[in-house]
């Protein structure tokens, strides 16, 4: 797979319509390289590796104590406050990995030139995936003269950059200078100064369509899980309940509302001794749950009025099945069951309402 690498000229003069130097690579080798603006280079869609002018390329060595990935952030930020003209804050400061000798690469650009880099290469859009100082497209070992600066590679996480001119490699460097197929052939290090650098993408609303449906998944998921939670814990207070009611009221032939029929229990018993009234509503009440099993778990309230009671059912129970069954069994036990809107009236079959009649 091609890479393209970008030779930046100074930030503050970037535009759109720069002229930067690049090259394209295949599998660490240049396989050509040339100069065009960023407008020209966009037509690639490619994802870009930039290198800083060696004047905006600012970086040193600092000799750092064996210290946690945290604190040794904090040491090099303290020891680069006295190398950095200005702020700090207005500053991008970047460091390499501690090598063995105990030195610590670190680098540092305004803020204010990432942030035109950033303008820059988003208007083309050009994807950055790497900054790094100018070093760093050399091989490891190998010098080059820039504009007046001779930069040098001495490992794969430090290089330098010296504004001495051509005498300086004369006098102190014994270096191998560049030739121009490996001017751009240098292997990456393991920092760079793109690290807090922030690019629209045009992927964040994918992204965040992604994210609401998985958070829409587990809400959704989570309240299933409540709802059978308490469902369950709904079927078993009803059933201690009934357990109850049974327990006070031994008398009652079957539960089919256990508050319903407390109530009306202690409202019978508060007003006196069961006499026929009071047979009349359990014998029904028996009937009731010999016959009508279908609506076990289904009643909403019982009336019992002028002998005859009546089962108000839940809204959302099922009407019954195989009517003649269960109807020709209750007329020959001598009762008779009459629908309506909201429920059944249960009554002996010589008392039984005509629904009709309501309406003469």
């Amino acid at each position: 797979m091609k890479r393209l690498r970008i030779g930046l000229p100074p930030l503050d003069q970037l535009t759109v319509n720069s002229l930067v130097q690049f090259a394209w690579l295949e599998r660490g080798a240049v396989v050509s390289e040339g100069q065009g603006t960023l407008q020209q280079l966009s037509k690639t869609r490619q994802a870009v590796d930039c290198f800083l002018h060696p004047r905006d390329s600012l970086l040193t060595g600092l000799d750092v104590p064996p210290l946690a990935p945290a604190k040794t952030a904090a040491a090099v930020a303290c020891a680069a406050q006295a190398l950095i003209l200005g702020p700090l804050e207005q500053m991008q400061v970047a460091h390499g990995p501690r090598d063995s000798d105990g030195c610590v690469p670190v680098a540092w650009v305004p803020n204010a030139g990432v942030e035109r880099l950033s303008q820059m290469l988003t208007q083309v859009s050009l994807k950055l995936r790497g900054l790094y100082p100018a070093p760093f497209a050399l091989p490891v070992g190998v010098a080059a003269m820039d504009e007046g600066y001779l930069l040098t590679r001495h490992s794969l996480q430090h290089g330098t950059v010296h504004p001495l001119g051509q005498h300086a490699l004369d006098a102190r460097f014994d270096v191998q200078l560049a030739a121009t197929a490996q001017r751009w052939s240098g292997a990456l290090p393991a920092w760079g100064l793109h690290g807090r650098l922030r690019q629209p993408s045009t992927g964040g609303w994918g992204r965040a369509v992604a994210c609401v449906a998985v958070a829409t998944g587990i809400w959704t998921l989570g309240l299933n899980l409540y709802a059978a939670r308490q469902e369950d814990e709904g079927q078993r207070i009803k059933a201690l309940m009934s357990q109850q009611v049974r327990q006070a009221f031994p008398d009652l032939p079957v539960i089919l509302n256990p508050l319903q029929q407390a109530r009306q229990q202690l409202v019978a018993r508060q007003g006196g001794a069961m006499a026929d009234p009071g047979q009349r509503f359990t014998s029904l009440l028996q009937v009731a749950g010999s016959h009508l099993t279908f609506m076990v778990g289904s009643v909403d309230s019982l009336t019992f009025e002028q002998g005859r009671l009546h089962l108000a059912l839940l809204a959302d129970s099922r009407r019954a099945t195989g009517q003649d069954a269960w109807q020709a069994a209750l007329t020959q036990a001598g009762f008779t069951a009459t629908p309506d809107a909201h429920g059944w009236t249960l009554g002996p079959a010589d008392s039984a309402v005509n629904p009709e009649d309501g309406d003469e």
